[in-house]
């Protein structure tokens, strides 16, 4: 499989932020998102094999813990990303797959939490999250909204209540857009969507969803790999 990094660090978003964490990031995708903050992973990496995977992620966490499969877009390489994942939890890790939602996710292990990055009118790749991954939803999994605008909160309210997503899900999460290139100051002014009007979005509306921030940013640097 095509690895672009592995590192052990602090889960920076989803309802496990904050803990230690292992990043197994592969390389690739297929989605262009205007703010993305890993194009990095596009391209260069190294070919590794599922083994060796396993044993880096057990020499940065012996005793177990979280593990996040991320990219890039992993499922791209689904071949070699399912039986990863089935290894990991297996060994006894608790895994995460952070996914766009635009490839097929019925083969993932159960007991993976996907944490699925629905595409919003401003990422310039909205319409692309496959519908029929709504099915292959379970209870511990995570939606995820990264907002740039109103334009993007709207639609992320909207498919909210449309799909009954917290009835679906273990969390939404509604992410303010960190700016692409974002460096030096470690706090919310490089956000494209300031965290405290959509603060007061979410409440006028009564959304049943978790403002969630990109706290790996606001402690190291924004520009800052491998954290």
């Amino acid at each position: 499989m095509h690895i672009s990094e592995i590192y052990r660090s602090l889960q920076g978003e989803s309802t496990y932020a904050g803990l230690p964490c292992v990043f197994v990031r592969l390389t690739g995708c297929n989605l262009r998102c205007s703010w993305c903050d890993s194009e990095f992973s596009f391209s260069g990496g190294k070919q590794m094999t599922v083994e060796e995977v396993i044993d880096e992620v057990g020499h940065l966490s012996p005793r177990g813990g979280l593990v996040e499969i991320t990219g890039g877009e992993p499922m791209l390489q689904e071949r070699d990303a399912v039986p990863l994942m089935e290894r990991l939890v297996a060994a006894g890790y608790k895994v995460l797959l952070e996914t766009s939602g635009e490839r097929p996710l019925a083969a993932v292990p159960k007991e993976v939490v996907k944490i699925v990055d629905v595409k919003c009118p401003n990422s310039g790749e909205a319409d692309t999250f496959a519908v029929d991954n709504l099915a292959a939803l379970a209870p511990h999994d995570e939606l995820k909204f990264v907002l740039t605008d109103r334009t993007d909160y709207e639609f992320a309210r909207d498919f909210v209540r449309e799909h009954g997503l917290a009835e679906r899900v273990n969390a939404v999460l509604f992410s303010p857009a960190f700016r692409k290139g974002a460096r030096g100051a470690r706090d919310t002014s490089h956000c494209l969507l300031d965290p405290e009007q959509l603060a007061q979005w979410i409440l006028a509306d009564d959304v049943p969803a978790r403002l969630s921030l990109q706290i790996h940013k606001l402690i190291w640097d924004p520009a800052a790999k491998g954290v």
